[in-house]
């Protein structure tokens, strides 16, 4: 089941990436998102699939260019039900007028039966601060 969730946790890396349609394929009907970055309320009353496409597409048309990527070893708890968690550490980098803003952040994913469920995120906020 390792194997899942690790293909799990890229396929939530690719939906912020602009593959919006995965919203519909890996999150649940109802979800929970708890988003400890600065300035990120605008999550805390999403649930549903679709309005969370929405806003990762207006997240992604206010920083044009950004790029997400896993970093580091994937924690994976998941049993043959896919029910469990999944716990990485992801990358950002952005272009800015002056070079890039690079940040890291780690992402909590609860599943059950394979779809997620709940999510804790957090990062190195808007002005960036990668561990890599």
């Amino acid at each position: 089941m390792r194997a899942y969730g690790i293909g799990l946790f890229d396929r939530w890396t690719a939906m912020w990436n602009g593959e919006l349609d995965l919203a519909s394929r890996i999150m649940a009907p109802h979800f929970t998102l708890r988003y400890a970055q600065p300035g990120a309320e605008a999550y805390d009353g999403i649930h549903d699939p679709e309005t969370f496409a929405r806003q990762i597409a207006a997240f992604r048309a206010a920083a044009p260019g950004q790029r997400f990527e896993t970093q580091g070893e994937a924690v994976v708890e998941i049993d043959d039900r896919r029910t469990g968690t999944v716990a990485r550490p992801y990358g950002s980098r952005r272009p800015v007028a002056d070079g890039e803003i690079a940040v890291s952040g780690t992402d909590i994913l609860r599943v059950e039966d394979g779809l997620i469920v709940e999510v804790w995120s957090v990062s190195g906020g808007v002005q960036g601060r990668s561990y890599y």
